[in-house]
């Protein structure tokens, strides 16, 4: 069988996932990768056949998504080029991890296209939503990679269809302990920024991890260094605590290693302002920015959070093999799109 896994490139989160469910797919079939988006910072253990500029966003310094920035790398007409380009037909069965190339190929030559990600687990009815609606938001993530089918991952299982994280075999063998730091992922934030925030807060060792630089360096209590994926995640095992924003995977692994986690989730990103609805109704802190008013919420976090429990099975292959099972033969497939 001729499988082809597309991935989201823009940021990490959908990355980390495929780290775990590529060698799976590939005992299942022959597989090609593709890689839509120009955010991501990791080295993938696996060749990519398609790396394509695709349709996403850009990350800001102040706390959300530069949406100039976004649109002046949107390039349009290349995205359309792309999906009519792409040889869909070449495969038995699409695996879609929110990619929008992908699916928009699929879509417009009405071949299935199965949505295992995030996104499907989010916007579910049962999901918990954020207070302030976000109408365009909701829309943009209803119409981004449409499927014929989807299966989701979010913080917890509560459908049958919806599974707690992928967390990734790397993460699963790190020795856990506390060393004193504090570990940052906030990519929306430039280092400036961070540093002028977090060396307000006196005897705290922050270990950030900064999408804008790629030297290390340290000011004051602020320590600085480029995206690492071997070191982040020492750092996140090793640590107090884990400060970042409303992505998936990071929280996901944040909350997997038994670290107290505070949330900033992007401005002008729906799908974090979800994600940091589900961590709020689960017991997580979570914070609008780290302007000067939240400081006490932060030194909260800092003196009295703690850990909550999970449990996340290694239960990668037992959904994988529940997929083949219900969409390996296309002749399934008698039914129109079904939006996200």
């Amino acid at each position: 069988m001729k499988i082809l896994y597309a991935i989201q490139g823009t940021g990490n989160g959908h990355l980390s996932r495929s780290m775990d469910i590529v060698p799976l797919l590939k005992k299942m079939g022959d597989v090609d990768v593709l890689v839509s988006g120009t955010q991501g910072d990791l080295n993938l253990p696996f060749a990519v056949k398609y790396k394509l500029h695709g349709f996403g966003f850009v990350f800001g310094k102040s706390g959300g998504v530069d949406l100039w920035g976004s649109f002046l790398k949107s390039r349009f007409r290349k995205f359309i080029k792309e999906i009519n380009t792409l040889p869909i037909d070449n495969y038995d069965l699409v695996i879609n991890d929110f990619e929008p190339v992908s699916a928009w190929a699929c879509y417009l030559k009405n071949k299935p296209c199965i949505g295992l990600s995030h996104q499907a687990a989010v916007l579910h009815d049962k999901a918990p939503k954020p207070e302030e609606p976000d109408m365009i938001g909701r829309l943009i993530l209803k119409n981004y990679a449409p499927v014929t089918a989807q299966y989701g991952f979010h913080f917890k299982s509560f459908d049958k269809n919806i599974f707690t994280p992928v967390i990734r075999q790397q993460v699963r063998e790190q020795e856990i302990m506390n060393n004193g730091h504090y570990t940052v992922y906030l990519p929306a934030y430039d280092d400036k920024r961070l540093i002028k925030r977090l060396s307000e807060f006196k005897n705290v060792e922050w270990d950030v991890f900064s999408k804008h630089n790629k030297k290390v360096y340290h000011h004051k209590n602020v320590s600085i260094q480029p995206i690492d994926n071997k070191a982040f995640v020492k750092s996140m095992a090793h640590s107090a605590g884990v400060l970042c924003g409303g992505g998936f995977e990071t929280p996901a692994e944040a909350l997997f290693l038994k670290k107290k986690l505070l949330v900033i989730p992007m401005k002008n990103q729906y799908e974090q302002q979800l994600n940091a609805a589900m961590l709020k109704d689960m017991g997580v802190p979570v914070i609008k920015s780290l302007k000067p008013k939240h400081d006490e919420k932060i030194l909260d976090w800092l003196n009295n959070g703690k850990p909550l429990k999970v449990n996340y099975p290694d239960n990668t292959q037992q959904i994988l093999d529940m997929l083949f099972e219900q969409h390996a033969e296309a002749s399934y497939f008698k039914t129109g799109l079904v939006a996200h």
